[in-house]
């Protein structure tokens, strides 16, 4: 099964995430098979939040299930 998640990124009291497709069966930061967006919850920048919903809407059609926090971040995306 394929799931749209967050992987983590940056130092240790700087997280930046990453929205990934990947298998459920990877681990969190493990390899991924393709980067839709990503997140900054400190909004350290203008572009905090940035989603690629071309491929987001690709991968929901052919089955990839997005965690909750996922489906929070792309609801907040396309409004």
């Amino acid at each position: 099964m394929t799931k749209i998640r967050l992987a983590r990124f940056g130092s240790k009291g700087n997280p930046h995430y990453r929205i990934v497709v990947v298998d459920s069966r990877a681990k969190r930061d493990g390899g991924y098979i393709e980067r839709v967006g990503y997140y900054d919850p400190r909004k350290t920048t203008k572009d905090w939040l940035k989603v690629d919903m071309e491929r987001v809407n690709y991968w929901l059609g052919v089955g990839a299930q997005p965690t909750d926090t996922v489906k929070k971040l792309i609801k907040q995306a396309s409004a």
